[in-house]
């Protein structure tokens, strides 16, 4: 992993390679910043040029030792929140190396990443993810050994908001005495909830939402996007390049939910009746997530078709087919009937949270269209 593989934040790499090269590296460092700006991949690569510890040359290697490029650096350490499984004993405290093959997979896929793909890869469900004391002890010790490769150690926490206050007591007092050469990159999205007496012995980096023109040039060479394409899914990302590959992979059920809502709104105004029957059994038969998952994008394009009617496109996030819908239909939501649309969403949300009946829910919000869409 090296700063070429960081989507944008050119100031930010730029910074970090400096303190190397003037050799005023914190042993202690929290990286901060909104969700999927790349404050973990920031972290990767910079623990990996720490690691490489070629610090002259002003460019970037494009090649690293087998070890750094597979993530599997004797001096390179990760903690991050876990779960106990129910074959741990009771007395049990989890550390990250019970799920190492797990995380492995997960960064070797993408150092993009956010805590609900980490809960998946684990099978969390409803569990409450957190670094225990052992997981500081267990860092304690490895960082008590000698650097194999005569340089660093680096320690990589992601999400160190999650650690329980004992964890967060022992992780103090090993960053106020840290072993000879050792650094620690914390990564946070909620640094505030970080015990205060960590966070003042860190020094914080700031990192900003990923600039759109780093983020339509990664579009466009990664996925494959043309550059209009890409533009358009990078205003919806808003710099968070998670979002964006969401949005991108959600291309198949973003185009079903847009169908049916197309649909939807067309029986509405013909006031069929019978088919507006068929359509709630359709959406009743998506399962609830699917369901709440559309009530989602129905409020969402709700919202779009409002804004749609200023005329300013630039407040607009849509594809280019929803854009089209909203040429025709947009007229149909305005100031007299969107907070009830909003309101008749959400409340359906509720209900199908709830275990409510899908089919007349979903009945029930067709039904109530046809006087909505009346009101102009």
């Amino acid at each position: 992993m090296n700063f070429n593989e960081v989507i944008g934040q050119e100031e930010i790499k730029e910074r970090l390679m400096k303190m190397c090269r003037e050799d005023r590296v914190p042993h202690a460092m929290m990286f901060c910043g909104p969700r999927g700006c790349g404050k973990m991949a920031l972290a990767m690569a910079f623990a990996c040029y720490l690691l490489e510890g070629n610090f002259k040359e002003s460019e970037v290697r494009s090649e690293e030792s087998p070890m750094l490029a597979n993530m599997r650096h004797p001096d390179l350490h990760f903690s991050y929140p876990t779960i106990k499984l129910p074959s741990m004993s009771s007395d049990y405290k989890p550390v990250s190396d019970d799920f190492a093959r797990e995380w492995h997979e997960m960064i070797m896929e993408s150092p993009y990443f956010t805590m609900d793909r980490w809960m998946q890869s684990i099978g969390a469900e409803n569990q409450q993810a957190i670094i225990t004391a052992g997981e500081s002890d267990a860092l304690t010790h490895k960082l008590s050994l000698k650097s194999s490769q005569g340089g660093y150690k680096v320690a990589v926490i992601w999400m160190p908001e999650r650690m329980n206050i004992e964890c967060a007591n022992k992780m103090l007092k090993l960053i106020e005495e840290p072993p000879s050469r050792t650094i620690f990159i914390m990564v946070s999205d909620e640094p505030q909830r970080v015990l205060e007496t960590i966070r003042s012995r860190a020094q914080r980096i700031d990192i900003r939402r990923i600039d759109d023109e780093s983020m339509v040039h990664a579009i466009a060479a990664r996925r494959r996007l043309n550059e209009e394409e890409a533009r358009r899914v990078t205003r919806m990302a808003a710099g968070d390049w998670n979002k964006t590959i969401e949005i991108i992979d959600a291309d198949g059920e973003n185009g079903l939910f847009l169908d049916m809502y197309r649909t939807l709104m067309r029986l509405a105004y013909a006031r069929d009746i019978r088919s507006m029957k068929k359509w709630s059994e359709t959406v009743a038969a998506f399962g609830r997530e699917k369901q709440k998952r559309f009530l989602e994008y129905f409020l969402r394009m709700t919202r779009e078709n409002f804004i749609y009617n200023f005329g300013r496109p630039e407040l607009n996030y849509m594809t280019q087919e929803e854009e089209e819908f909203a040429g025709r239909f947009a007229r149909f939501v305005n100031e007299k009937n969107i907070l009830q649309i909003n309101e008749l969403a959400n409340r359906a949300i509720r209900d199908i949270g709830q275990n409510a009946n899908a089919k007349i829910v979903f009945f029930d919000i067709a039904l109530q269209m046809i006087v909505l869409l009346l009101q102009k």
